[in-house]
């Protein structure tokens, strides 16, 4: 693997109105009608942090300082569950939003009160995710709780832990462990097809498990982060993802096209938590081998993403990258690139070198 690029927010900086980051683009511009949607804006509020990391806190602080202030705006009255999609006026056209969208924001906040320098932000991010984090336990979905559990996890990092992060964390990651033990052999997936974002799944198992003492879990973890590969690296060597016509039903072929940025983010995340958990070398390799996936190393043999503008295609079609960059998948790019930049300082290694 060749050198890591910049931390580059040129696209980034294109793509936020008012509000924060637009969800949608057309090409390499923002679509301003479509307006925003608190996964998206998690999304960059993590980027934030892992980008003071490089750049220092002045270049993203205001960013920062912006995105907290959407997720504590998102908060609906009442319920404390987080509304999803505003559009460009800043109204919220929607009560409360979906299991995914509050969990999104429970794991930024996690991150932001567990690893960032801002100590204002830090400060909202602790106390907007003690008044939500409750609410947490009425979700429903694997990948919800799959946040959650990873909001938690980061979090616990920080000085003040909230006082119900580790009976959330106790909890969601319980049912996660519980729902792959129900698995059959044949089967080892707790779904009737293999979507999107898999690897997130895997990766909780991991990580709390780590924190938690059980390491049950974390082999539960490895386990389904070794089946996800073997799946989905094509004979060739590279990574083939699932793509999203069709998926990978039960009784079925995983689907080739359209594979999706936030699923090579994913496997790169999961993969980076193997090795840092177990120290074993192979899952280094494997955080290589997703990242490839947006350099070309993939089914089409075209790059992804965009490194000069910190930019990334919205998927791999069968006749090549999908023009639009929008946030989804610019920041599964921009948070691939910094976990790997982590992986590889953790490694000994510095950006001018393979892992």
């Amino acid at each position: 693997m060749g050198p890591l690029p910049g931390a580059v927010r040129t696209h980034l900086d294109q793509m936020t109105g008012r509000f924060g980051i637009y969800q949608h683009a057309r090409g390499r511009f923002p679509d301003p009608g479509l307006g925003y949607c608190t996964d998206d804006v998690a999304r960059a509020a993590i980027v934030d942090v892992l980008h003071g990391r490089q750049l220092g806190l002045p270049a993203i602080a205001e960013s920062l300082a912006r995105n907290v202030q959407f997720l504590a705006e998102s908060v609906a009255p009442r319920s404390d569950r987080l509304r999803n999609f505003r559009d460009d006026d800043g109204n919220w056209l929607e009560r409360e939003g979906s299991a995914d969208a509050h969990a999104r924001g429970v794991q930024a906040l996690g991150v932001i009160s567990g690893g960032s320098t801002d100590s204002q932000a830090t400060r909202t991010a602790t106390e907007v995710l003690d008044g939500i984090l409750p609410v947490a336990l009425e979700l429903d979905g694997l990948r919800p709780w799959a946040h959650v559990v990873l909001g938690c996890v980061a979090a616990a990092a920080g000085k003040r832990t909230p006082a119900s992060a580790r009976i959330v964390l106790v909890d969601l990651a319980g049912r996660l462990f519980d729902a792959f033990e129900a698995t059959e052999p044949g089967w080892p997936w707790p779904e009737a097809q293999v979507t999107y974002e898999n690897a997130i799944l895997a990766q909780a198992l991991i990580e709390a498990g780590d924190l938690l003492g059980y390491p049950e879990m974390v082999v539960r973890g490895l386990a389904t982060l070794d089946w996800l590969l073997d799946t989905q690296v094509a004979d060739a060597g590279h990574i083939e993802l699932i793509g999203n016509k069709g998926w990978w039903p039960r009784v079925g072929t995983p689907a080739q096209f359209d594979q999706q940025p936030i699923d090579a983010a994913s496997l790169v995340e999961g993969c980076a938590a193997a090795w840092r958990i177990t120290g074993q070398r192979v899952w280094l390799l494997e955080v290589e081998r997703a990242y490839a996936w947006f350099f070309g190393a993939n089914t089409v043999g075209i790059a992804v993403a965009d490194p000069t503008a910190g930019a990334c295609g919205d998927g791999l079609l069968s006749v090549g990258v999908n023009a639009n960059q929008g946030a989804e998948s610019t920041l599964a790019w921009l948070t691939a690139t910094e976990c790997v930049r982590g992986t590889m300082h953790r490694a000994g290694r510095d950006g001018n070198r393979s892992l």
